[in-house]
């Protein structure tokens, strides 16, 4: 069985470099995709990792599927369709901060007939993210696939990474964002999502809102301050690890990856016996990971190895 298997968007990130010397902006073309991230990330640490998306049958979609097969992610699941490959232009201010603006393309063409079934369920994890519920038609390959991960008894993680520039409306990604919560096992959110789910900025009130909903384990990062973990009733704090920073870009999914890929060390149920020493350590990990991440440029190629994360 495999560990983890990812769905959803697989994209190019047209990233911020600088300037040339007429002050036009220069951009680096990086491999991308929240759902993908998380399963290279997974990947370089040691897990066996799948991705099921959709890219153009164009050169960046031949470079993306690459980038996998390097990685030693199962790129099996990675149709081809008739749009071209998504990209997405990656703007960092001067503290590593980012801004998007999306080209969309072949991710927004998935549907459930994409899906192998066996494949999807052939591991201990699901992961998927929200911006393959901002269209109709991926709507429902992710739906689809995360109720069926469900059905069969697979821990299903989320990250519910809001992107303001693909709603219509707040509205309509708080309907769409908060509709696999039922399904969820574990769930990542940022500080500034929170709020937008739940409807409160307090961490202990948010995180109590999302566990009453039945997710067990509930992660909310912190940025410098760390991030933040719900578990069987109780909430802590680990903090984060310095670094400087080069670009934030990859460092969720890189802290996503870690926590997951720690989890399936523990065999085949998860977060079975699960006690809050070793969560702690857990999250200690994945902040040292996204700390290396972030003190690198670009998503894929700046994550981690294991023996980075270890210092070995």
């Amino acid at each position: 069985m495999r560990d983890i298997t990812a769905i959803g968007e697989i994209l190019i990130d047209l990233t911020q470099t600088g300037k040339n010397g007429a002050g036009v902006p220069t951009f680096a073309a990086n491999p991308g995709g929240a759902p993908a991230n998380v399963a290279v990330a997974a990947a370089r640490l040691g897990c066996s990792t799948a991705f099921i998306g959709k890219v153009g049958a164009d050169s960046l979609g031949g470079y993306l599927r690459q980038v996998l097969e390097e990685n030693g992610v199962d790129h099996s699941g990675l149709q081809v369709g008739e749009s071209a490959t998504t990209m997405a232009i990656v703007s960092i201010d001067e503290t590593g901060e980012r801004s998007f603006r999306f080209l969309r393309g072949a991710d927004c063409e998935m549907v459930p007939e994409d899906v192998d079934e066996k494949m999807a369920q052939n591991s201990r994890i699901l992961h998927f993210g929200s911006v393959s519920l901002t269209q109709g038609i991926a709507r429902s390959a992710t739906i689809f696939t995360a109720r069926a991960a469900h059905r069969a008894g697979m821990l299903v993680s989320y990250d519910p990474n809001y992107r303001p520039a693909l709603w219509r409306t707040k509205r309509d990604a708080l309907e769409w964002m908060s509709l696999p919560l039922p399904l969820v096992d574990i769930i990542k959110l940022s500080e500034e999502e929170l709020p937008l789910l739940t409807g409160s900025e307090d961490l202990e009130e948010g995180s109590r809102a999302l566990e009453e909903q039945g997710i067990r384990l509930i992660m909310i990062t912190l940025g410098a301050k760390g991030a933040f973990c719900r578990w069987q009733g109780e909430s802590f704090t680990v903090p984060s690890v310095p670094a400087k920073v080069a670009d934030t870009n990859g460092a969720g999914d890189t802290f996503m990856g870690a926590v997951l890929s720690r989890l399936c060390r523990r065999g085949e149920k998860p977060l079975e016996n699960l006690e809050r020493g070793e969560l702690e350590e857990i999250l200690a990990f994945a902040n040292r990971a996204a700390a290396i991440t972030c003190s690198r440029s670009g998503a894929i190629p700046a994550m981690p190895t294991l023996a980075e994360v270890e210092g070995k």
